[in-house]
């Protein structure tokens, strides 16, 4: 009866292993910066989410916030501009969806779903057609116009007319108390 013996590890295996080794552990040395570099900057990090006082922003006045190097529409509207928004049936609208990131994705677009409280409007200020941002207090329903491509947004940023496919987003935001909010 024959005995199988292991072969002896030669220099030569050795020799194999530790190039393939020390070739891992460069290929890990070279990728790590292309992957770190991925990660977000701090300045991402630190406006991640903004606070913002509202008691300065008076009845039918708009101004805009920066979250995320996006404009964020913060317009505190008039008792019109809401009962205007409210009558409007969702069933009319080019987008019936809210888009309301604080929101299912399927809650409708009615003003409700758009507006917490519903002096408060909060949107993100870029049209959904191009990207371009829309004017405010212009176009035929008294809310958004984008200059670009013509698209028109009424005082809730639905789009009612023009090419942009979707209503004016809502960022995720809370009310940390009846004059301040968090967006983000």
């Amino acid at each position: 009866m024959a005995t199988t013996t292991a072969a002896e590890p030669t220099r030569r295996d050795f020799i194999h292993i530790a190039t393939a080794a020390a070739g891992g552990v460069g290929a890990l040395a070279l990728a790590w910066p292309l992957i770190d570099q991925m990660n977000p900057s701090a300045s991402v990090l630190a406006l991640s989410s903004v606070e913002f006082d509202l008691a300065p922003v008076q009845e039918g006045q708009q101004v805009t916030v920066m979250w995320r190097g996006k404009p964020v529409f913060v317009r505190h509207r008039t008792p019109k501009e809401i009962a205007e928004a409210r009558a409007v049936p969702v069933a009319s609208l080019p987008d019936p969806l809210a888009r309301n990131l604080n929101l299912p994705e399927s809650a409708q677009a009615t003003d409700q779903d758009r507006a917490t409280k519903p002096e408060w409007l909060i949107l993100i200020g870029i049209c959904t057609h191009l990207g371009c941002i829309p004017l405010n207090n212009q176009g035929d329903f008294g809310g958004y116009l984008c200059p670009c491509h013509g698209s028109q947004y009424d005082t809730a940023g639905r789009i009612r007319r023009g090419p942009a496919p979707e209503n004016l987003a809502v960022p995720p935001y809370a009310f940390l108390s009846p004059t301040r909010i968090k967006i983000g």
